[in-house]
């Protein structure tokens, strides 16, 4: 599969981020925003997920139905940001189960380091869809799909809520069969690795930190 990028140019998508983008937005509207743009993303993750047919009755007469099996989807979460990316995503699949990935930055490397990992059963059965919402550099995802796809998924995903075209070709220099769904590639890295424009510390914005 060829290494592909999703930008996700839905209108209410957009004016959403731009909103999250503006440095005096309080943490409360931040992660109200983040809940509410995880929710249209996943819309959009899960557009070509596959479905099955079950036998259902209307009011007036049986049928076959299609569902997607929400049990075989599980949301990867990259720690700490990921945790206000889910929330938004589980409105949409209920069902899915939901797995972690702690990782943080050396501040002198800017490389990954792990501190947690821990993922439901039989994977090599489920859709994974992992949940960062800043592909910087890209390492911190290198890492947490290395780490992932040891357990063999039966595909894997990964979405964030900005990407920088570094973390991009370092991302898919690494993984070219995972598609990378964001709703916005912005300009660059800056000298201390952060996506310019951008948004700041997704983490710190969403846990009131900073």
């Amino acid at each position: 599969m060829n290494a592909s990028v999703h930008v996700i140019d839905h209108p209410l998508v957009q004016h959403k981020l731009t909103l999250m983008r503006q440095k005096n937005r309080s943490t409360n509207s931040f992660r109200r925003l983040l809940h509410e743009i995880g929710m249209l993303m996943a819309y959009e993750v899960t557009r070509d997920m596959p479905t099955q047919l079950i036998d259902i009755e209307t009011p007036l007469e049986a049928m076959k139905a299609p569902v997607i099996d929400g049990k075989k989807t599980v949301f990867v979460v990259v720690m700490r940001a990921g945790d206000g990316f889910l929330d938004g995503m589980l409105e949409v699949v209920p069902g899915a189960r939901v797995g972690h990935v702690g990782l943080y930055r050396d501040p002198k490397t800017l490389g990954a380091v792990e501190y947690y990992f821990k993922m439901p059963h039989d994977m090599h059965e489920r859709d994974a869809v992992v949940l960062d919402p800043m592909l910087a550099t890209g390492n911190s995802a290198v890492a947490a799909v290395d780490r992932l796809k040891e357990t063999r998924p039966k595909s894997i995903r990964f979405v964030s809520l900005l990407a920088a075209p570094e973390g991009l070709r370092n991302f898919h220099g690494h993984h070219p069969d995972v598609p990378v769904y964001t709703a916005a590639i912005d300009r660059q890295l800056n000298e201390h690795g952060y996506i310019v424009p951008g948004l700041g510390d997704a983490g710190d914005r969403i846990f009131g930190t900073k």
